[in-house]
């Protein structure tokens, strides 16, 4: 083991025992003491059981973790403890890393803008890896941090309306032109980046990402540099309900990679999966802290069954400018499951879903069928791993909600094995499977050689 994470960072559940109880046993005693404060519940062995398979799926990559997805100390130190790096936006998320002793060669300043104090900070602290997309950014780095090894970011995103978060990336026509200022400037320039996004669930265009990044590989290469580094971004699904599953996108990456960067070719391949990561590892509750009932406008003749139908709005205990920022990056909100099974009798009620009292701008979801409920009341929130960890204590008032992190003892084995265990010889595959118990999924992805950390790219 690393020693980032030990049995005290979590409550180690046995087998048959899940998140969900734990949720579960969280809120009787809150209910018993009358607190309603939001909380998580994080699973995770479910982090382990996605990483396992991303080994599996992509076994010539190297994942690195966008820490702004979540930047959770559980999360953080489980990630480090299997060995992947981080990708961090600021000083603030390379300062967090590092506080747990992740080295300087692990981490991957990512933000394709960046400020001069946060540039000078990663050079005195050893991150060498940095991206630009222009010349003000090249620039800056130049100035600022010569030692550092940079990444052209290049513009990837195929859709015909880009979200703001993909507006970032050099064309192919501005890419020369940027491997020649940064040639006069004496910058090193090392390797490739793009970024697709969670909104580019198409295969294809991660084929098509690959193919651009190898000419822009060409023209590096004819100036002079050393390219040996390719950044494939992020963008793989956290969930199961999506148009393209993270098997079918990791075939086409792997068929793109060996068409344009085959194995042997000297270049090393990263991704920043972040939202595959946490996604469905987090367990969100929060409580009815108020109701009011909203004038609804029905359409119809029938004014006596328009007049029968009610609209309710409930303030939560959380909001947008806390756990429900979620939604601000472009994520809808999980459909809330009941804590306590609905009388059948009673009718659904149409229903928004808001923030704390006070901020009327706070609305979470609109349109959601639930029976009527009362203050007190909890409702459950799946798949909340991305993007619902705030950094501040306090934020539109909320605090921040605690976090009961659990991991079966299964799972902790599979961690364990995963780092002290050497890949298994041919003939010794069959012994390498034998089941640690029932769980057969953890071991078939244990049957899997464990990916070393590849030799430094700096």
């Amino acid at each position: 083991m690393n020693g980032y994470l030990n049995e005290s960072n979590f409550v180690m559940v046995e087998e048959g025992f899940t998140s969900r109880d734990l949720l579960e046993s969280s809120l009787v005693e809150l209910c018993q003491a009358g607190d309603q404060q939001a909380f998580f519940v994080a699973d995770l062995g479910d982090i382990v059981r996605k990483h396992l398979r991303f080994l599996k799926a992509l076994p010539r990559v190297k994942p690195y973790f966008p820490v702004k997805c979540n930047s959770s100390g559980g999360v953080i130190r489980l990630l480090a403890e299997l060995g992947a790096g981080f990708a961090c936006a600021n000083k603030t998320e390379i300062a967090e890393v590092q506080s747990i002793g992740v080295p300087a060669d692990k981490i991957f300043y990512s933000s394709p803008c960046k400020q001069v104090s946060h540039i000078k900070y990663a050079a005195s602290h050893g991150v060498q890896l940095m991206t630009f997309d222009n010349e003000v950014e090249l620039g800056k780095v130049a100035r600022s941090h010569p030692q550092a090894r940079m990444l052209l970011g290049i513009a990837a995103d195929p859709s015909p309306s880009a979200h703001p978060s993909m507006m970032f990336g050099a064309t192919l026509k501005s890419c020369r032109r940027l491997l020649e200022s940064a040639k006069e400037q004496d910058v090193e320039v090392i390797g490739i980046s793009f970024h697709l996004g969670s909104h580019s669930l198409e295969p294809q265009a991660f084929a098509q990402a690959v193919a651009e990044a190898q000419l822009a590989f060409d023209m590096g290469t004819e100036l002079g540099y050393q390219m040996r580094l390719l950044d494939i971004g992020g963008g793989f699904p956290g969930t199961e309900d999506t148009r393209a599953q993270f098997e079918e996108i990791s075939a086409v990456i792997n068929s793109a990679l060996d068409m344009y960067f085959p194995e042997g070719c000297g270049v090393e391949i990263v991704a920043t999966p972040g939202r595959y990561y946490v996604t469905s590892a987090f367990t969100f509750a929060a409580s009815i802290a108020g109701k009011e009932e909203v004038p609804m406008e029905q359409p119809g003749s029938d004014g006596e069954e328009s007049g029968s139908k009610r609209s309710l709005a409930y303030h939560l205990s959380d909001g947008i400018y806390s756990t429900f920022s979620c939604v601000l990056f472009d994520s809808p909100c999980p459909k809330p499951l009941l804590h306590k099974k609905p009388c059948p009798e009673h009718p659904l009620c149409s229903s928004s879903l808001r923030g704390p009292l006070g901020h009327a701008e706070d609305q979470i979801t609109n349109d959601v069928e639930l029976p009527e409920l009362q203050d007190g009341d909890w409702l459950i929130f799946q798949d909340m791993g991305a993007y619902t960890i705030t950094s501040s204590s306090l934020c539109g008032g909320c605090p921040r909600p605690h976090i009961t992190y659990a991991m079966s003892r299964l799972a902790w084995k599979a961690l364990q094995l995963l780092q002290a265990k050497p890949p298994p010889a041919e003939d010794d595959h069959e012994s390498a499977c034998t089941p640690l118990s029932c769980g057969w999924e953890m071991v078939e992805s244990l049957c899997v050689p464990p990916v070393f950390t590849p030799a430094s790219i700096i």
